[in-house]
Order: C-alpha cells, then sequence, then structure tokens
C-alpha cells in the first residue's frame, strides 16, 4: 500500500500502469481494487482495467463489482451497469449481500423503484443497510408512504441514516404524528446529538408548521450547523412569519456560529420581497458584499433582483440585474415584470428585445410582465401581438393572469365590446380576477352598462369577496344603495372570507405590522 500512497491520484497514466503491472506480478483484488476505484473518473481507463480484473478467475470479489456499480452510476452508465447485473446472476455473484445492496443504491440513484424493488425482495437476509437503502430510495423518489410502511417492516435496529430517511419521508407528507414516534425512538438509539438527525427533525416541525416546536428543538440543539438555521428561517418564512425569520438570519450573521449559504439567503431575501421590507433586503445586499464566497448571480442574484422589484426600487433593481453574469429566463422575466408593475413599460418592452437578442426564450411569467407593460401604457395592438405569439409561436398555454391582463388592457382603452368578445373567446371560464379588471374599468370609466352585463355575469359564479366589493363600490359610487346592499349581503354569505390586510412599517431596521382589524374605528 505504500506504493499506492505516493502515486498521484490525478495521474490516470501513472495509475493505469501501475495497475497493468500489478496485474502480471500480483492479480490481488485488494492490490488492484483501490487502483480501480482510482480510475472512475476516466470511464474508458476504468472499465479497461475493470475487463482485465474478470478476465483473471483471482483478480476481483465483491468490491470489484461495488466500484463498478458506483462508477455506472456516476458517470450514468445504465447499459453498462444491467450488463454488470447480468454477469452478475450468470457469475452467482448476485446473491452476496454486499453486491445486492450496491446494486440498490445503484437503481435509486437512477429512480428505478421497480428493479430496486426487485432486488430488495431478492435478498435473502437483509441488513441495516438494505433496509436503509429502501427507505431512503422510496423516500427520495417520491414514494413516501411506502418508505415509512418499510420503515415500520423493519426486522433489525435502524441507524441514523434509516431515522433520517424516515423522517424525510414524514416531512413530505407532513406526518407529524409518526414523524414524533421517530423522533423518540431516536433519543434513545441516539445517545450523543446527532445534527443530521435533528436537522430532519426541524424540518419536520417546519413543514408542519410545529414553530413551537421546532423552536424547542432548535434551542435545545447540542450542535447546530447552517442546515439548522436555514431550515428554521425557512420555517417561518414559508408560515408568514417573517419578522421572525428576519430575527433568525440576523442572529445567525451575529453570532457567527454559522456561516449562510445560498439557500439561506434566498429565502431570507424572499421573506424581504413578500413584506416590502427594503430596508431589511439592503442590509441582506450589505452582507452579501462582505462574503467574497457568495457573488450576485444564479439564485442569490434572482432572489436579490427579485427584492428589489417587489419592494419597488427598480433603479437598484436593474442594477443588480447588470451585475448577474449568468442571466437566465427567472432573470429577464423578473426584471420585466418588475419594470411593468413599477410604470416602467417602454423600457420593460424594450429589455424583453435584449432578451431576444441575447437568445433567452421567455416563459409564461415573462409575457405576464409584457401584457402587464402593455396594459399600462395602452399599448393594446402590441399586448394583442404577444397574446398570439405566446400561444402561437411559443406554444405557451396562456393561464387566466393572462387572460386578466388582456381584459385589463382592453378595460383600460376603454374598448369593452373588445373585452367582451375577448371573453367569449376564452377556452376557460373567467375567474374572479378577470371580472375584477373589468370592474375596475368600468369604475374609471364610468360604464354602468357594461357593470350591469358583468353582474348577470357573475351570478352563481364562484367569485371572490374581492371581486364583489369592487362591484359593491361601483354601485356606491353611483348611489345605487340597494344594489350596493345586496352585494354585501352575498359577500357575507357562507363560504366568502374577507382576508384582513396588513402593512408593514420600517422602523430603524425592524419591522412592525399593523393589522387593518386594529385600525377600525
Amino acid at each position: 500500500m505504500s506504493g499506492l500512497d505516493e502515486m498521484n491520484p490525478q495521474n490516470l497514466n501513472q495509475v493505469a500502469i501501475r495497475a497493468q503491472q500489478q496485474l502480471i506480478t500480483n492479480p490481488n483484488p485488494q492490490l488492484l481494487n483501490p487502483l480501480l476505484a482510482l480510475l472512475r473518473s476516466s470511464r474508458n481507463a476504468f472499465f479497461h482495467l475493470y475487463n482485465q480484473m474478470l478476465s483473471h478467475p483471482f483478480s476481483h470479489n465483491h468490491y470489484t463489482f461495488s466500484h463498478a456499480l458506483k462508477t455506472c452510476s456516476t458517470l450514468h452508465e445504465r447499459p453498462k451497469a444491467l450488463e454488470i447485473h447480468a454477469h452478475l446472476v450468470k457469475s452467482g455473484h448476485h446473491s452476496d449481500l454486499f453486491i445486492q445492496n450496491s446494486l440498490l443504491h445503484f437503481y435509486f440513484a437512477h429512480n428505478d423503484v421497480v428493479s430496486a424493488s426487485h432486488v430488495f425482495r431478492s435478498i435473502y437476509s437483509l441488513d441495516v443497510v438494505s433496509w436503509t437503502s429502501i427507505v431512503s430510495g422510496l423516500a427520495k423518489c417520491g414514494f413516501e408512504a411506502q418508505a415509512i410502511h418499510a420503515f415500520s417492516s423493519m426486522n433489525v435496529k435502524p441507524n441514523a441514516a434509516t431515522l433520517v430517511s424516515a423522517l424525510s419521508a414524514c416531512s413530505n407528507l407532513r406526518a407529524l404524528r409518526f414523524g414524533k414516534a421517530i423522533h423518540g425512538y431516536g433519543m434513545k438509539l441516539i445517545v450523543h446529538g446527532n445534527v443530521v438527525f435533528d436537522n430532519a427533525m426541524l424540518d419536520l416541525y417546519a413543514k408542519c408548521v410545529s414553530l413551537k416546536n421546532a423552536e424547542h428543538l432548535f434551542e435545545k440543539m447540542s450542535e447546530r450547523d447552517v442546515v439548522s438555521w436555514t431550515t428554521m428561517l425557512m420555517g417561518y418564512a414559508r408560515a408568514g412569519h417573517c419578522e421572525e425569520a428576519f430575527a433568525v438570519f440576523k442572529r445567525m450573521v451575529l453570532d457567527g456560529e454559522a456561516k449562510p449559504n445560498e439557500a439561506t439567503i434566498v429565502t431570507v431575501l424572499s421573506a424581504c420581497a413578500s413584506t416590502g421590507a427594503l430596508s431589511l433586503g439592503q442590509w441582506v445586499h450589505s452582507y452579501l458584499e462582505t462574503r467574497g464566497d457568495l457573488v450576485v448571480d444564479g439564485n442569490i442574484g434572482n432572489a436579490l433582483l427579485n427584492m428589489y422589484v417587489k419592494c419597488g426600487d427598480m433603479q437598484m433593481g436593474i442594477r443588480v440585474f447588470d451585475l448577474i453574469l449568468h442571466k437566465d429566463v427567472i432573470s429577464w422575466g423578473t426584471a420585466i415584470c418588475g419594470l411593468a408593475m413599477n410604470g416602467h413599460g417602454k423600457q420593460a418592452l424594450q429589455l424583453f428585445s435584449r432578451m431576444l437578442i441575447q437568445g433567452v426564450a421567455p416563459d409564461d411569467v415573462t409575457f405576464i410582465g409584457l401584457l402587464s407593460a402593455c396594459s399600462h401604457e395602452g399599448f393594446v395592438s402590441e399586448g394583442i401581438m404577444f397574446f398570439k405569439a405566446m400561444r402561437d409561436y411559443y406554444a405557451i398555454v396562456p393561464q387566466m393572469r393572462h387572460y386578466g391582463c388582456m381584459i385589463d388592457m382592453y378595460g383600460r382603452a376603454g374598448l369593452f365590446e373588445e373585452a367582451k368578445a375577448f371573453l367569449r373567446s376564452m377556452p376557460v371560464e373567467a375567474e374572479g380576477p378577470v371580472w375584477g379588471a373589468l370592474l375596475q374599468a368600468c369604475k374609471i370609466h364610468g360604464n354602468e352598462k357594461m357593470s350591469e352585463w358583468i353582474r348577470g355575469h357573475l351570478d352563481n359564479k364562484n367569485v371572490g369577496v374581492g371581486t364583489l366589493a369592487l362591484l359593491s363600490n361601483l354601485y356606491a359610487s353611483s348611489e345605487r344603495w340597494d344594489d350596493a346592499n345586496k352585494v354585501r349581503k352575498t359577500m357575507r354569505g357562507p363560504g366568502l372570507k374577507k382576508v384582513a390586510g396588513c402593512s408593514w412599517v420600517e422602523l430603524e431596521m425592524s419591522t412592525d405590522r399593523l393589522d387593518s382589524n386594529l385600525c377600525v374605528a
């Protein structure tokens, strides 16, 4: 082994030459397998040596096949792996537990649940590796219920990896009760703290919005890493508790227990965007500038751009957009939508031209921005052109938001007959936001006749409170109090609920929320 230690693993030729010498002088698998492992990055060199080892009856063992299967997994060589599997069956090595576990790993790594299950059922004496492979594999492939069933069927003592996989399945199913049972069992099994196990439980609590339990576990953890902090932050952000999410991020940065990673930054910026917390977003941006390892590009760049766009600071948004080196469709779409919703429709269309020049194909979100820009700028003919291009050239199926933009565009321009014709041509039934856009246009243009036509179409329709409120306000502005009250009564009917609005006021890097319910006299 001393000779192996002296070799440079990067020098594949040297490794291959050494392997050839070893085959001639002493074809011992214990000496050849480490050399084989060093050749994994080179398909040709690896399988050349592998085939030579197979041709010598005493130069290979079960580790040889395990290395081969791992290489197939890394290089995505499924046909070669099937060939190896066939050889294993033919040669009788298939019954070796170590090899069977390697096959399990390979098939699950390639999302082949059927083949993996077949291998699992063929194992005569299942060990903890076999059970862990089936539980984790099923969970990763989206068969969480089956993963939990497999975990419940175990006839051997699980290890930490098994428990983590089972908890992952519980998280995706939001199976809090069963997850708690696994956690309780794991606390007895794992004497010393295991950060991966604790993180899995933390993720379960966060996804089940059991935030008090998550807080308790987080504070109790003997060791916390970046995953722990990010999971806690994500839990708060997903539940809409953005103040707590900000507090976790600040504490994480100031305590220095773990450095925020890309996922942490993207999550906290998304929370800033959803609440319009510009100063907090700027604070995160300033922190980013102190981190040389986190570049304003990719996911971080898009999240930062989105934050500035949603907070209405388009000047900084465009600066960030220009900083992003690898602009994808999300970058372009976010910038275009941002310009459109912040009153820069012409610039949005100009940016779209740049996008096409760069060879980036637009997606459905891009067209929402374009149609919104046309609506606000009064570019009706351009809006019609974009809608047709989206549907006919880019083969993007229009969604309700696209239809809403078109109706809004016609309505703002006072083209009510065109709006009616467009509504009739829609292949799906218009929903509340579409009717709301048209009602808003009626209010702007004082078109009571159109509002009556809309009311006739809203009967027995599943529209939201917001749309009905618009109709009621429209009647009230025309002093048609009886009609307004009738609509108000409908709004108080079963199944309709008005969500309380709220405002966010930033005060010296803190965010205080004022519920609209508290402001009602």
